[in-house]
């Protein structure tokens, strides 16, 4: 089966997957609970939950390990669980892909902040930890490493380093940014050009951005990244719409109809892998795998 990489590079666009928390929230996960003890105690419905944007045509799955750090397990009491979940993790994902798919195994931020930065700790303890949990993703079977959701280059640029130095696994690095005066900007003032640029510099093989705005918003996002990384793929994974609670609720209105509307202008903007995040479903990725498969059909002529 070809790579990821290579699939990108002979000009086919490919289809990610939609919201994991959110499905989880939905097929029972209790407020509080860890997610990640998920994929040991109810193993099938992880993979069940994989096994459905698979059959909505995602070419890539991600794994059920977005906050498989010890950081971000030790307040569960699972510091000593790293390895297990996450190796469980991509186990469960490659089982659910099958052939002719992908696994790109979550590695989400750690909670902290380096000094630097005003927080408690340093690079090479975040290393550390991205190092550990990404070491059990590629364990587990996982195709390609997709680091996500950060907001501080400096912790972006130590797990695409952890994830370079351990693994032979393709690197895909995206940022979460939001709209203000002066465009748009991680929480810690990033802007999308400046992202790009240096997690390339550190390594990753694909970037993008995902989470905190709808379609629409990621075209401009996409556009700002393609200008600093003329020759990187780039992976967009939208949210359903900013979220919105009703009778204490938090929904997320976009309609898969909606999101596939804007997928030739997301394509035209730069991104060769498209998918979504919190809010999506099934349902938009079969819309979204269908307007990819459109625009294919339009730009081969069949």
């Amino acid at each position: 089966m070809k790579g990821i990489l290579e699939r990108l590079k002979s000009g086919e666009i490919l289809i990610s997957d939609g919201a994991m928390g959110t499905f989880l929230y939905a097929r029972g996960l209790a407020a509080g609970e860890n997610p990640e003890s998920w994929c040991l105690s109810h193993p099938e419905v992880v993979k069940e939950i994989a096994k459905a944007y698979v059959d909505a045509g995602s070419d890539i799955v991600e794994t059920n390990s977005f906050g498989g750090t010890r950081y971000k397990l030790e307040p569960y009491g699972f510091a000593d669980k790293v390895t297990e979940f996450n190796r469980a993790a991509a186990a469960l994902a490659k089982a659910a892909a099958g052939t002719g798919r992908f696994v790109a195994a979550s590695v989400g931020p750690t909670g902290h902040i380096v000094e630097d930065e005003g927080g408690d700790a340093t690079p090479g303890q975040l290393y550390d930890a991205f190092k550990e949990q990404i070491v059990a993703l590629a364990e587990g079977g996982a195709d390609a490493l997709c680091i996500e959701t950060m907001s501080s280059v400096t912790e972006a640029v130590e797990a695409i380093r952890a994830a370079k130095e351990n693994t032979a696994l393709p690197v895909i690095c995206t940022f979460t940014f939001e709209q203000g005066a002066k465009g748009f900007r991680t929480m810690m003032g990033v802007r999308p050009d400046r992202a790009a640029r240096e997690a390339v510099a550190a390594g990753a093989d694909i970037v993008g951005a995902n989470c905190g705005n709808g379609i629409a918003n990621m075209i401009e996002i996409t556009r700002q990244i393609r200008a600093a990384a003329p020759d990187v793929p780039i992976l967009i994974h939208a949210n359903a719409g900013s979220p919105v609670v009703e009778n204490g609720k938090t929904l997320f209105k976009e309609t898969p109809e909606y999101m596939a509307s804007r997928v030739d202008e997301l394509i035209a903007a730069g991104a060769h892998i498209v998918g979504g995040c919190c809010g999506t479903t099934p349902a938009h990725i079969a819309a979204i795998a269908g307007a990819v498969r459109r625009h294919s059909r339009a730009v081969s002529g069949v």
